[in-house]
């Protein structure tokens, strides 16, 4: 019998995103609204990775609104397809994002609603229901999301579409090298709150570089950052501020992956770590975090992906759940 090449499991993990086109056709019109402004790096490679989408598909972005700029007196024409920035940000642990992606449900019953593939989880189950409460008056919602306890949680609570699909940094596939590896390993680790107690047990005897989001960018960069955000809220500023932005994130984006391409391996509790690390054909191993969140993608998903590994002491752990968090670490 002749061989038969099997297709690459990033190429079958991005080719599942086509799905959405099923919802939002080539050629739509749509606004891009809640795209990150902060610097968690997790977020922008989705970020990236949706307008990539878009532009690989013909999607036409008619405009586009964050956290900070998006006013509820704005006026959607009926033709324009509302689409929400994914992520880990769906329940209450994020407060202005979830309020904004509510509100919006609220807002245009009349718009098509897309819920780009988001990871779902709630401490409180009173939350859940009001989010129920809301989400169900709208007649034409359809919501992604990247792992299957999101997805039971959903189909279970949502009665509208919901769809299990990978994240959309997937789309960024693939990410080539143009430098060869000049350190051994980085352990990129979570320092907030989702970090799980046993994770300085797994590290505490592993050599190597530590970093994490918050510890990439400098005080510059960072400052840099926090002037936009507060440019997007001024009307006259807003534009320039945007545009600013989007060229930002780019550089963001690829300080990131310069600094992924210095070492060999990634150990990584970051999910985000561990997508890059596999964007770029890059050996890591995942460590999970504090709701499972990491351990459920991999299941899922990127099990079979051959230069990923999941941490062995992380797979029997059923962590507690997470007390509340800051809503600009969502990855």
């Amino acid at each position: 019998m002749p061989n038969v090449q099997r297709t690459h499991p990033m190429d079958e993990l991005k080719q599942r995103l086509e799905s959405i086109l099923e919802v939002i056709p080539p050629n739509s019109n749509i606004y891009y609204v809640d795209y990150p402004v902060h610097s968690n790096c997790g977020d922008l490679l989705i970020m990236k990775g949706t307008e990539a989408f878009f532009k690989d598909h013909r999607i036409h972005v008619t405009h586009r609104y964050s956290v900070h700029d998006f006013g509820y007196q704005v006026e959607i024409p009926r033709d324009q397809i509302i689409v929400l920035h994914g992520g880990g940000n769906f329940g209450d642990l994020y407060e202005a994002h979830q309020k904004l992606r509510e509100t919006i449900v609220q807002h245009y019953p009349n718009h098509k609603i897309v819920i780009l593939p988001q990871t779902i989880f709630y401490k409180d189950q009173s939350a859940l229901q009001r989010t129920a409460a809301i989400f169900n008056t709208h007649p034409d919602l359809h919501i992604y999301v990247r792992d299957e306890m999101s997805y039971q949680v959903a189909s279970e609570h949502f009665k509208c579409e919901v769809t299990l699909i990978p994240d959309m940094a997937h789309q960024l596939w693939p990410i080539e090298l143009k430098r060869s590896p000049r350190k051994e390993k980085l352990n990129f680790l979570r320092t907030d709150i989702e970090q799980i107690s046993q994770q300085s047990l797994i590290s505490s005897e592993e050599q190597g570089d530590y970093l994490d989001w918050p510890t990439l960018y400098n005080r510059y960069e960072k400052k840099l950052i926090h002037y936009i955000s507060k440019g997007l809220k001024k009307p006259a500023s807003r534009a320039i501020s945007q545009f600013l932005w989007m060229k930002f994130s780019d550089y963001l984006v690829n300080k990131a992956i310069r600094c992924f391409a210095d070492y060999r391996i990634i150990h990584s509790s970051r999910l985000h770590g561990h997508i890059l690390s596999c964007l770029m054909a890059k050996p890591n191993v995942l460590i999970d975090n504090s709701y499972g969140k990491n351990s459920g993608y991999y299941r899922v998903w990127t099990h079979e992906v051959n230069t990923a590994n999941m941490d062995s002491s992380s797979k029997a752990i059923s962590p507690p759940a997470p007390k509340y968090m800051e809503s600009t670490a969502t990855i």
